[in-house]
């Protein structure tokens, strides 16, 4: 929904009828996660999707009906046996898309506070009933500290917060069962929870030509980007416009004084000894999930056995990602963009980097990967 804040606010400040269509469960290999949005206005106006092309029409039918009639409607989109291109998913794989119309004011004051939530960049959990013996589509925002709407049973409430806010902690989305006054374990009601966490964060170190092309492939990834560099000719708002923010400071000095989590990921852009060492030493000692660092070879030899006499061990060595990107052939800075960016979501995604035309089997990799 992230992607679509623009267009719903719009839609809402205008009074537009709308339709949501959210994927809820995928079972094989599909185009899109749980999640995925695609809305529809009553006019036909269309953002987003569920499937990358697959079903979309058939979804566009169904947001139709179902601002039509007002309730909501539960579809499974599965390969087509017929025609490769009819109403299936021709990756082979299944999908559910609940389609809810979004016209009565409280669900729109509800979709309302969480689109406020979002842009304000604050954790928040939408549970929806996805089928059973609660309303279909009643919904509860989970926030920190506080709840909007009900699942119409306070049981049912309860237990869904509680789960919710552990997979917010944890930035995972997906459907559980539960009895229908909020019993786990049993399979009376299907409520499907999606959490928005924070963007994660990308931080470029580093403000030379390379970076603004990182910089940029991380917004359009998804990321909070920050770069810093020391010197204050280069760390300027002009050269870097599409980062979330630029940071003048020695690059260790800012990275011990800024939150990295799990989910965040570094971009060592300096090669530059003064900077790099003492900067990698402290980006060790974080959780982050990946740590790219720029420079040929020779370069990284050099920097390893500086990184050894600062006294990091070998496990630690092993974490960097050094020469950053994978081979692509990459020669200008928005090539070498692409590289780190392909290197990032391969690890993120446990892919194996090579074409896929080598490979047999899924696509789509899971996290577990």
């Amino acid at each position: 929904m992230r992607e679509l804040l623009r267009e719903l606010r719009d839609w809402d400040t205008t009074g537009t009828p709308f339709a949501l269509a959210t994927v809820v469960a995928v079972r094989g290999s599909a185009p899109r996660a749980p999640g995925a949005v695609m809305a529809v206005t009553a006019t036909g106006q269309v953002a987003g999707s569920v499937s990358g092309g697959c079903v979309e029409s058939d979804v566009h039918e169904a947001a139709t009906e179902t601002l039509t009639t007002g309730r909501p409607l539960l579809r499974t989109y599965g390969i087509s046996d017929d025609e490769a291109f009819g109403a299936g998913l021709t990756c082979g794989g299944t999908i559910d898309v609940l389609v809810q119309p979004y016209t009565a004011p409280a669900d729109r004051d509800l979709l309302r506070e969480l689109a406020g939530v979002i842009a304000d960049g604050r954790p928040a959990a939408l549970a929806t009933v996805v089928s059973g013996a609660a309303p279909q589509g009643a919904r509860l925002l989970v926030l920190p500290g506080r709840t909007t709407g009900s699942l119409r049973d306070g049981g049912l409430d309860a237990a869904v917060t509680d789960d919710a806010r552990g997979l917010l902690a944890q930035g995972a989305t997906e459907s559980a069962g539960y009895g229908p006054h909020g019993e786990r374990r049993m399979q009376d009601v299907t409520v499907f929870v999606q959490t928005y966490a924070p963007a994660p964060r990308m931080l470029v170190f580093g403000a030379i030509d390379h970076a603004a092309a990182t910089a940029r492939i991380g917004s359009f990834l998804g990321y909070r980007v920050t770069v810093c560099d020391a010197r204050p000719a280069f760390a300027t708002r002009e050269r870097f416009p599409t980062a979330d923010e630029v940071v003048c400071a020695w690059p260790h000095t800012y990275l011990e004084s800024t939150e990295v989590d799990t989910r965040t990921v570094v971009c060592v852009l300096t090669h530059d000894p003064k900077f790099d060492v003492p900067l990698l030493v402290a980006a060790l000692r974080t959780p982050a999930a990946y740590i790219g660092v720029m420079g040929s070879r020779r370069t990284h030899a050099d920097r390893t056995a500086r990184l050894r006499e600062a006294g990091v061990d070998e496990a630690s060595l092993a974490r960097l990602a050094s020469p950053v990107g994978l081979d692509l052939g990459a020669r200008t800075p928005e090539e070498t963009a692409v590289s780190i960016a392909a290197e990032i979501v391969q690890r993120h995604w446990g892919g194996t980097g090579r074409p896929l035309t080598e490979l047999t089997g899924t696509i789509h990799h899971t996290r577990e990967a």
